[in-house]
């Protein structure tokens, strides 16, 4: 897996380190306590995005940040506990989560409506729509993904490119969220850069058939300014 958290730069955050609460490898949000991507034991992995619709209304429900908590700290498999958390789904603003392990990787969305989707072989990518929406930068990061498992070697170089990339979509690419052209255009790239809200940090999160896994996360600030690097493994999760 590989991915950008975008946020606000005012909301407080813990940056990628054990966990001395739980057995997980993860950044935290310090606002509601979740994460948004992180490594359990076994090489079990979870990442959430939200589902843009519109511009951001208040909520005052249980945070997505703890979805991919309680998979990676939890025992079931990713189909069984997509299944569990289906009846309760919608006590959540929309989101798209994705759990991994060794048997199985698994989408559930609550979206326009709550659905569990097993994700064929492949690369996939998610934003914040559909899986696989025909997005830019979508399209960008998967097939950068893709020619880099084609290639066979450990060089993660063009993983960070790609996650880097800050130009914007051509508006006749742009999708329509129902936000207005401007910020469609602001949000577009890979890599956002801006005062207020952009990227907080890129991650690349590495699983060896046997569980063995690395979790690697950068760190950013406002307008991109690089705030440092943290690389774990998993060897002493139990």
């Amino acid at each position: 897996m590989a991915g950008n958290r975008d946020e606000s730069h005012a909301r407080p955050t813990a940056a990628l380190a054990r966990w001395h609460d739980a057995a997980l490898l993860a950044g935290r949000d310090l606002r509601s306590g979740g994460t948004w991507m992180g490594l359990g034991p076994d090489g079990r992995a979870a990442v959430v995005t939200n589902v843009r619709d519109g511009l951001a209304t208040p909520f005052d429900g249980p945070s997505r940040g703890a979805l991919p908590t309680a998979f990676l700290t939890g025992p079931l498999d990713p189909l069984t506990h997509a299944n569990a958390l289906m009846p309760r789904a919608l006590a959540h603003a929309p989101f798209n989560l994705i759990l991994a392990d060794a048997t199985a990787c698994i989408h559930l969305s609550n979206h326009p409506a709550p659905a569990v989707q097993a994700l064929p072989q492949g690369v996939h990518a998610i934003s914040n729509g559909p899986l696989d929406a025909p997005w830019p930068k979508v399209r960008h990061l998967r097939n950068a993904l893709t020619q880099w498992a084609q290639q066979g070697h450990d060089d993660l170089q063009p993983i960070w490119a790609a996650l880097e990339d800050c130009r914007a979509a051509p508006d006749t690419e742009l999708p329509d969220t129902g936000i207005g052209l401007q910020l469609e255009r602001h949000l577009s790239p890979a890599f956002i850069r801006g005062r207020e809200y952009g990227t907080r940090s890129s991650t690349v999160l590495l699983v060896a058939h046997d569980g063995q896994a690395r979790i690697i996360e950068r760190r950013y600030g406002p307008l991109g300014q690089a705030e440092g690097e943290t690389a774990l493994d998993n060897g002493v999760l139990a």
